[in-house]
């Protein structure tokens, strides 16, 4: 009310109206009105044609502003609206997108001087279809007004220039993550903020999304750690007291569905396992901090007991290594991208298809990873590396594309390095052949040789004992585990400092 989200019109004015409840939930008034939306008269398309989406900046965007953050002693700052509830009631409807929305008085907050006209809508409020969407038009018309411009390639981060002042702004949905090398201009930003909206002030970051954030400007030191988190999902899932493993999973284990259950009491016992909880809450992790646990973050249908096995080792190794960080920085040399591709052939026993995997690295420490089953069945190790590293290029595109606009990393100019430790496919790659052995491979992969060909990529060859994408195909002993995982920025904060 406070924010004037509404406006009082008579009964007879309004085209379907709506109940509010108190979790912020729209139900129709009658099965007759439902009806009617459902035709296609209000609910779904009153609120706009669009779906309703939420932006959210991704890991690999926040990385990348960070990892070159340590040499450039950039300063971190996070603002945080007070509520959601809060950011969505600040957008007016968008008009051209959305109808006139009228519900009734919200319970409990009746107008005693207008007690027989409902609410016609002025703002959007949580609970509407495209409260979020509107949310993040508003948003990016205010910012706008103050000069930022939108990255082309991450509608969630923002940017404005300055001379040799610089300043970065990443949107989580309502949280703010503030970037910059002068405090009077991220001060100026914060006053901003505040008259634009009901924003609280946290001060230096130390927190966001629930990763911890540590600098050390001595040493030109920045690290990310989600051991909060991980103690949560420890405590969960019932492991916080568990033995501490080593490696995420043996190097041997093979999972496949024959070890699914089979008779109904064996899935009833199953069915009583958080077993799709445990990997959605590790996967998180996953996303933000822990490139060392991706290969093994998949989720298995009609799951059986081996595989819950498989995901409790995963948290035990979580318990061990909680405490480590992702660190970017602390090299004196000219940082650059650096790419590592690797492939595992038919690692799958079910349908034998191959695993990909890619991490990407930049100032010491990894800033994009991905592991997948590859789409198509591989019936070479040569092709299946040819996959993984036409994957790792359209990546490399985009980090080469993102980091352009950032205009903080000068060695962004040349191509990317590619590493992979197949000789054939990187041949394929680089001087492309007809070959009664590769003439049947998909024409997407090919998309590497023109990418390539343009000079945003440089494939190379690399031996497998320096490949660190290794461990995100298969799993590896100890030593060469924890060795690539060091490779790629994960280490201890006694290690680092």
């Amino acid at each position: 009310m406070a924010s004037h989200s509404w406006a009082f019109i008579p009964t007879f004015q309004a085209h379907k109206y709506f109940s509010f409840d108190t979790m912020g939930t729209l139900h129709p008034i009658s099965l007759r009105l439902w009806k009617g939306a459902v035709a296609g008269q209000p609910f779904g398309s009153a609120i706009g044609m669009p779906p309703d989406c939420c932006r959210n900046a991704e890991g690999s965007s926040s990385r990348c502003i960070l990892a070159p953050g340590s040499i450039f002693q950039l300063n971190l700052t996070v603002h945080l609206s007070c509520s959601l509830l809060l950011a969505f009631v600040h957008p007016p409807i968008q008009k051209g997108v959305a109808k006139a929305v009228e519900q009734e008085q919200p319970e409990g907050f009746e107008d005693p001087k207008n007690p027989n006209k409902v609410c016609k809508l002025l703002k959007s409020i949580y609970g509407l279809k495209q409260a979020s969407r509107s949310w993040n038009l508003h948003f990016d018309e205010r910012i706008k007004e103050f000069g930022f411009t939108k990255s082309e390639f991450e509608p969630c981060v923002y940017t404005k220039f300055s001379g040799s002042i610089v300043t970065f702004l990443v949107l989580y949905v309502d949280d703010i993550l503030l970037i910059g090398n002068d405090v009077p201009t991220l001060q100026s930003v914060k006053s901003w903020l505040s008259k634009c909206f009901q924003m609280k002030d946290l001060g230096e970051a130390a927190y966001i999304l629930g990763i911890k954030i540590y600098r050390n400007r001595s040493k030109r030191l920045i690290g990310l750690s989600q051991s909060t988190y991980i103690d949560k999902i420890l405590k969960k899932f019932r492991m916080d007291e568990s033995k501490k493993g080593f490696i995420p999973m043996q190097h041997g284990i093979v999972l496949s569905k024959t070890q699914c259950p089979v008779s109904s009491q064996d899935q009833d016992k199953m069915k009583s396992v958080p077993y799709a909880s445990a990997i959605g809450s590790i996967m998180y992790a996953m996303l933000c901090t822990r490139p060392d646990v991706a290969y093994l973050v998949s989720v298995k249908q009609n799951p059986g007991e081996p595989h819950w096995v498989a995901v409790k080792n995963i948290l035990k190794y979580l318990r061990r290594t909680k405490e480590m960080f992702l660190f970017f920085g602390g090299s004196e040399d000219e940082i650059s991208v650096t790419g590592y591709s690797d492939a595992s052939f038919q690692t799958d026993r079910d349908d034998f298809r191959s695993q990909s995997g890619y991490v990407f690295t930049l100032n010491g420490g990894a800033i994009s990873w991905k592991s997948s089953k590859q789409d198509t069945i591989a019936d070479s190790t040569t092709e299946a590396e040819y996959i993984a590293a036409s994957d790792a290029a359209k990546e490399a595109v985009w980090l080469r594309n993102f980091l352009s606009d950032l205009r903080v990393i000068a060695s962004i100019s040349r191509p990317i390095d590619i590493f992979c430790d197949n000789s054939g496919s990187v041949a394929q790659a680089k001087e492309p052949r007809e070959h009664h052995k590769s003439r049947h491979v998909l024409r997407k992969y090919h998309l590497i040789r023109e990418i390539i060909g343009r000079g945003d990529v440089r494939i190379c060859k690399i031996p497998t004992e320096e490949n660190v994408a290794d461990p995100l195909t298969k799993p590896l002993a100890r030593v060469k585990h924890e060795a690539h995982a060091s490779s790629i920025g994960m280490q201890y904060l006694d290690a680092s400092s």
